[in-house]
């Protein structure tokens, strides 16, 4: 299993890091020859603007649409998650619309507001997952094709799912629980 982990800004080294924890050859992503062969990719948490911006200057982002076309499983956590979605407010030049979902930049809040709380998701198992939100993105709209896998308290969406592409608001590379990255490889690892 080869996956990719965009690496122009954020957190790009801790998902780096669990992927190997997990034995999956993981390879940072700058350029478009960087995705040649990948089963999947993975675009960080950290400042969407940035990321879109240096994305689009080294021009790896057009080459993510092609490799999604071509079948490769996609995580997008936090700013990963405006990244791919349909649509994001307030993000500069737009997302990618690679997931069915509208999502609202720092919905909860600057920095001081960030926070921790144990979420259940049901494809992980039973036990919940301890989630970090930092300036974190809300799920304001799912489409159709797109299954909720989980919920904060008052029931806002903050993981979704539609088909080989998957995101979270929060970020699972800041813990030590890989079940949401072995949950990607697996997904990674289908023939949808």
């Amino acid at each position: 299993m080869k996956i990719g982990v965009l690496a122009v800004q954020g957190d790009f080294i801790e998902h780096i890091e669990a992927l190997r924890r997990l034995k999956a050859e993981a390879i940072p992503v700058r350029l478009p020859a960087d995705l040649q062969g990948l089963d999947g990719l993975i675009i960080p948490g950290g400042e969407s603007t940035t990321i879109r911006r240096l994305g689009q200057e080294y021009g790896v982002l057009p080459a993510i649409r092609d490799l999604r076309q071509k079948g490769a499983a996609m995580l997008g956590t936090c700013a990963g998650m405006i990244i791919l979605a349909r649509k994001a407010t307030q993000l500069e030049n737009g997302s990618l619309g690679i997931i069915d979902v509208e999502v609202r930049r720092n919905a909860f809040g600057r920095q001081l507001e960030s926070f921790e709380v144990d979420l259940p998701i049901a494809v992980l198992g039973g036990t919940p997952f301890h989630a970090v939100f930092i300036r974190a993105p809300r799920i304001d709209k799912v489409g159709p094709g797109v299954e909720v896998l989980a919920t904060l308290p008052g029931g806002e969406p903050v993981a979704a799912r539609q088909g080989k592409v998957m995101v979270a608001s929060f970020h699972p590379e800041l813990t030590p629980d890989l079940r949401l990255h072995e949950y990607f490889l697996r997904l990674a690892a289908t023939s949808q």
